[in-house]
C-alpha cells in the first residue's frame, strides 16, 4: 500500500517566531501582502504584532479584517476582490481556523479563477494550479489550519459546511508563535483544545491510519491531555507553548488521513446555527467515541495510556469507557457545555443535522459504518 504525507515547505515555532516573516517574504521575493484577520484580533492588538513586522521589513500590505467565525462564501468573495485590487503576490493570514481557511480559500482562486464561485470547491477538488502563497501564523491552539490540505467554509444559502480538500491550498509557510496564542479567551482556548484532541482522537482511529500519522496523533494526545487545562485555566506561559506546538503534530497526522463523524456531525450543526466548531467537538467527542470504541478497543488501550491513565487490567469496554469519562472529565474541567441544549440546537432538527451529516465528506474515514439512524441516535445522545 502506498500512504502520501503532505506538509509545510518551511515551519518555524518558538515565541518570537514572527520576526521571520519578513525575512521569508523577502527570500521569496514577495513585496505585496493581504493580511487576512478578524476585527477581534485587530481590536486585541494581536494583529498588530504581525504588521509591525511587516513594517520593519518595508513590505507593503493591505488588510482584510472582515472574517467572520464559521466563514462563508460571502467571507471569501470580499477578500478575493481586495486581492485583486491590490494585485497582492502573497497571503498573510493571521488568526484561528476560520482566518486560515477563508485565505486558503482566497489563494486557490486568485490562481485557479474558474472557480471564482466558491461553491466549485466543495469536496476534494483537483484544482489546475497551487494557491497564491500563504504565510499562516495561527492564534488559536486548535484547528491546525495552517499545516493541513482542508478548509472549511459554510454555504449559507444551502446552509451546508463544504470541506474543501486541496493540497494545493498547503500554506508554504507556518509559523506558531505561541506569543500569539498567550491571550486567548478562558472558552475560546478550551474548545479550540478540544478540537485539537477531536484531531488527534478521531485521525487515531480513522480507517486510513498508519504509522507515521499514528505517532503524530498520539503524540499530540498526550501533550494535549496533559496541558490543556493549565493552557486555557491558568494561562501557563509552558502549557500555552504545548499546546501551540500539540495542535501542529495533530494537524499533521489528521490531514494525510481523514476524520470521522464527530467532524460531520459537527459540520451540520455549525451549517445550521453556526455552532462553534470547537465547541460543537467537544459536546460530541465522548459520544462518538463510545459509538466507534467497540470497532476498535485496542487503540483506545493506546490512547488511555498516551493521556497518562493507568489502563491494566481493563478489558476492552473498561478501556473505551475509561478513555470516554476522561475526555468527559477534562471537559467540565474547561468549563465547556457538555449538551447540545445547553446551547440551543433545537431537538425537532436532529433528523435535518443528521441528513446532513451522513453526506459530509469525514463520514467516510469513521472507523465503524454508520446510517442516518445511527447520526440521529448520536445526536440524541449528546442532547
Amino acid at each position: 500500500m502506498v500512504n502520501r504525507v503532505v506538509l509545510n515547505e518551511t515551519s518555524y515555532f518558538g515565541r518570537g517566531s514572527r520576526a521571520k516573516l519578513g525575512e521569508e517574504l523577502k527570500s521569496r521575493g514577495l513585496s505585496r501582502v493581504l493580511l487576512v484577520t478578524d476585527a477581534n484580533l485587530m481590536e486585541a492588538n494581536v494583529t498588530k504584532m504581525i504588521t509591525e513586522e511587516l513594517e520593519k521589513a518595508s513590505i507593503t500590505y493591505y488588510v482584510f479584517s472582515q472574517v467572520k467565525p464559521n466563514p462563508t462564501v460571502k467571507n471569501v468573495q470580499e477578500g478575493l476582490m481586495l486581492a485583486q485590487v491590490s494585485n497582492a503576490n502573497v497571503i498573510v493570514a493571521v488568526g484561528g481556523g476560520s482566518v486560515i481557511d477563508t485565505a486558503k480559500a482566497i489563494s486557490i482562486i486568485m490562481t485557479n479563477p474558474e472557480h471564482s464561485n466558491v461553491v466549485s470547491l466543495d469536496g476534494a477538488v483537483q484544482t489546475r494550479n497551487k494557491g497564491l502563497p500563504l504565510f499562516a501564523l495561527p492564534t488559536t491552539a486548535g484547528t491546525a489550519a495552517e499545516v493541513t490540505i482542508n478548509y472549511v467554509i459554510t454555504d449559507e444559502e444551502q446552509k451546508k459546511k463544504m470541506v474543501c480538500v486541496d493540497t494545493h491550498d498547503i500554506p508554504v509557510c507556518a509559523i506558531i508563535d505561541p506569543d500569539l496564542m498567550q491571550g486567548m479567551p478562558q472558552s475560546l482556548a478550551a474548545t479550540t483544545g478540544m478540537d485539537a484532541l477531536t484531531h488527534a482522537m478521531e485521525g487515531y482511529i480513522t480507517k486510513a491510519g498508519w504509522l507515521i500519522p499514528d505517532m503524530f496523533h498520539i503524540n499530540a494526545m498526550a501533550l494535549i491531555y496533559k496541558n490543556l487545562e493549565e493552557a486555557a485555566n491558568s494561562k501557563d506561559s509552558l502549557a500555552v507553548e504545548k499546546m501551540a506546538y500539540a495542535q501542529y503534530i495533530a494537524g499533521m497526522g489528521f490531514s494525510n488521513v481523514g476524520l470521522g463523524i464527530v467532524h460531520s456531525m459537527a459540520h451540520a450543526l455549525g451549517a445550521f446555527f453556526d455552532t462553534p466548531h470547537g465547541l460543537a467537538n467537544a459536546i460530541l467527542l465522548p459520544h462518538v467515541m463510545r459509538f466507534n470504541g467497540v470497532e476498535c478497543p485496542e487503540l483506545f488501550v493506546n490512547m488511555g495510556n498516551a493521556f497518562g491513565l493507568d489502563m491494566s487490567g481493563c478489558n476492552e469496554e473498561q478501556a473505551v469507557e475509561k478513555v470516554v469519562e476522561a475526555i468527559t472529565d477534562l471537559s467540565k474541567r474547561l468549563q465547556i457545555p457538555q449538551t447540545l441544549s445547553e446551547v440551543g440546537i433545537p431537538r425537532d432538527k436532529i433528523p435535518e443535522l443528521a441528513a446532513q451529516a451522513i453526506n459530509d465528506i469525514c463520514t467516510s474515514g469513521n472507523p465503524r459504518e454508520v446510517t442516518i439512524d445511527d447520526l440521529i441516535y448520536l445526536y440524541n445522545e449528546a442532547y
